[in-house]
């Protein structure tokens, strides 16, 4: 990855080749706006960021700061460098996509994380027949009694940033959610761009 930095429009997704060692930040610019992350690999492109071995590996639903984010061959693929925010973000929920946008009465051609993900990798050569549960910077999802799934806006503040670095050669994929018929973007249901930098 080119050093520098660059905007991620809110609703649209990006890859970006990183080595071992490499590091982004990525900035919440206006607060509210809900990232899904990926981590691919690069020389075995089958081994992808898992949030079901992360959370084994952590005994937690909620990695922090300074964790590492681990594959689905329980490697550390990324680490949670640093973080700016209150330090609230997801493992839990699926990547929106076609059909869940189906079921909330959108139009087909509405933009979804899931679609970002693909149509991503592909402008880095990448295909997989699959979509990995996301890491969700900055969604506000918790565990509530009797094991429900609570969904609130974003605490996250204008200006918090978070860093992710990679442990081993990986393609980072984000998207910008592009979630604006409920408010997981926040209250006035927009998506948001975001600033990356390379770190």
């Amino acid at each position: 990855m080119a050093h520098g930095e660059f905007v991620l429009e809110g609703g649209k997704g990006v890859a970006i080749p990183l080595r071992a060692g490499e590091g982004v930040e990525i900035e919440n610019t206006y607060g509210t706006q809900v990232l899904d992350t990926w981590a691919v690999g690069r020389d075995e492109r089958s081994e992808v960021m898992s949030m079901e071995h992360t959370r084994s590996r952590l005994s937690t639903a909620f990695p922090r700061a300074g964790d590492d984010l681990y594959s689905s061959r329980r490697r550390p693929m990324l680490r949670f460098e640093s973080d700016t925010s209150p330090g609230v973000h997801d493992t839990l929920l699926c990547a929106c996509s076609p059909e869940i946008y189906r079921e909330l009465g959108a139009p087909d051609d509405h933009r979804s994380c899931e679609t970002n993900f693909h149509e991503a990798l592909a402008t880095v050569g990448v295909s997989l027949p699959f979509t990995p549960g996301p890491f969700n910077l900055f969604m506000n999802v918790s565990v509530g009694p009797g094991g429900t799934l609570l969904r609130g806006d974003p605490v996250s503040r204008s200006g918090d940033r978070v860093v992710l670095r990679a442990r081993i050669d990986v393609f980072l994929v984000l998207s910008a959610c592009p979630q604006d018929i409920t408010p997981i973007n926040g209250p006035d249901r927009t998506p948001r761009d975001v600033l990356i930098r390379h770190v």
